[in-house]
């Protein structure tokens, strides 16, 4: 089994500067004009003169406007052993959730843990994957990440286009996995997989940690972030079955809150 290589750690983790640089060309259309534009007029933005069209564009066929993103849990509570001590305990932080519905999308929980039949079949019912923070690099939670990126790649080399968001520790397990590259973020030439050494989400959902900016600047960083994923999924051809992801989705669980402590999450999901 794969060992970590000894790695550096970022001082701060919530590193902006190459944010706005990385968004900069899905920048504000109000910042230059006084009319409002759709996301899809942009493109167009100097057709659109004192003549404002109010009608919005036909959906495009092709995209899936559902679309459905698949966390991986990671083990423990997310608390230091305040809220679970199960040795069998995983956790989703919610502010990766909020993150993604922010962006349009719903949540399926993959839970590492589970039997991988059962995993497996949870990943047919998603159109992306979001791995997160954390502090597993070995045994079978890697092992799990590993298996399921090597299966995301296959998906895409057969014309399943299904992205992936790797975040802090998601981003070291990929370097680990493909190569030993270190740098603060990341996107494949040839698959829709983008990696952060920084956390995107925690500008607007996390109020724990001082450290964590909340400017305008970071709060859009974040929604930019999530925009540009979830516009990645809806171009995944799978459409699951609407029970399934219903019987499946994350609003079947509760999250704790645990932002008392000033420190960590503010809120988290746990699997046991």
């Amino acid at each position: 089994m794969p060992s970590s290589p000894t790695r550096r750690k970022p001082r701060n983790c919530l590193w902006i500067p190459i944010l706005l640089c990385l968004f900069n060309e899905l920048s504000f259309a109000e910042a230059e004009s006084s009319t409002i534009l759709l996301p899809s007029q942009q493109n167009n933005a100097d057709s659109v003169s004192t003549t404002f069209s109010a009608h919005c564009p036909a959906p495009d066929p092709s995209l899936n406007y559902r679309p459905v993103i698949g966390i991986l849990s990671h083990p423990g509570d997310g608390a230091s052993g305040r809220l679970s001590n199960a040795t069998n305990a995983s956790y989703i932080a919610a502010s990766y959730v909020k993150f993604v519905e922010s962006g349009g999308a719903r949540v399926i929980p993959l839970i590492f843990n589970e039997p991988e039949e059962i995993l497996f079949e949870k990943l047919e019912l998603v159109n992306g994957i979001l791995y997160t923070g954390g502090w597993a690099k070995n045994g079978l939670y890697y092992d799990i990440v590993e298996k399921i990126f090597k299966k995301i790649l296959e998906k895409n080399d057969v014309g399943d286009h299904f992205p992936v968001y790797a975040i802090c520790l998601g981003f070291e397990l990929l370097s680990m996995i493909v190569s030993e590259v270190y740098v603060s973020t990341v996107q494949a030439y040839n698959y829709p997989v983008t990696a952060f050494q920084w956390h995107p989400e925690k500008n607007a959902f996390e109020w724990g940690p001082k450290a964590i900016p909340h400017t305008e600047d970071a709060i859009r960083v974040t929604q930019q972030a999530a925009n540009f994923f979830i516009s990645e999924a809806r171009k995944s051809s799978n459409r699951p079955p609407a029970r399934k992801v219903l019987d499946n989705l994350i609003y079947n669980y509760s999250p704790t809150y645990c932002g008392k402590a000033g420190k960590g999450y503010d809120e988290v999901y746990i699997f046991t």
